[in-house]
């Protein structure tokens, strides 16, 4: 069983590099964009320049948050101590 996974397994990867190239080729090698020109790519170079300082901003403010909620937490605990083993039978 395991040797037949492998074979499978290698003539999958085999196919998609047989069938790659002629995908590729499909609508003379534009892509899905079409043609592109200069301004086409300067400005997908500034969508990239201001896509990753706000997607760095933005984790960074959840992270903030998380880690404000985290200290709260430890905080709390800490006023309470071990109040789960209090009292008892």
């Amino acid at each position: 069983m395991r040797r037949a996974s492998i074979t499978l397994f290698s003539l999958a990867q085999l196919a998609l590099l047989v069938f790659a190239s002629p995908a590729a080729a499909h609508n003379d090698g534009r892509g899905f964009y079409g043609a592109s020109n200069d301004k086409v790519v300067t400005d997908a170079g500034f969508i990239l320049i201001v896509f990753f300082p706000l997607f760095v901003f933005t984790m960074s403010m959840i992270q903030r948050r998380l880690d404000k909620r985290k200290q709260a937490r430890k905080a709390a605990r800490e006023v309470l101590g071990e109040a789960q083993w209090r009292g008892g039978w």
